[in-house]
């Protein structure tokens, strides 16, 4: 009781752990969506003649990945 009490004066609210397992699954979302954009975006690049850049772009699809899963880890064992 006194907690909620204490956090209408504070004005800050409390996660609920299905509120942030929902936010985790929407952000591990977004990293996966970016990634898939880049994997679209270089094959177009690749197969439209700029080879290089094609290639280039394809290898942000992992660093989106590692980076996904440092920033929002699944949590699960």
């Amino acid at each position: 009781m006194e907690k909620s009490s204490q956090d209408k004066k504070t004005g800050s609210r409390s996660l609920l752990p299905t509120d942030l397992a929902s936010a985790k699954s929407r952000a591990r979302m977004l990293f996966v969506v970016a990634a898939f954009l880049s994997l679209i975006a270089s094959v177009v690049l690749f197969f439209s003649g700029d080879e290089n850049e094609g290639i280039f772009v394809g290898l942000w699809v992992p660093s989106i990945l590692a980076l996904g899963a440092l920033l929002a880890p699944s949590g699960e064992n």
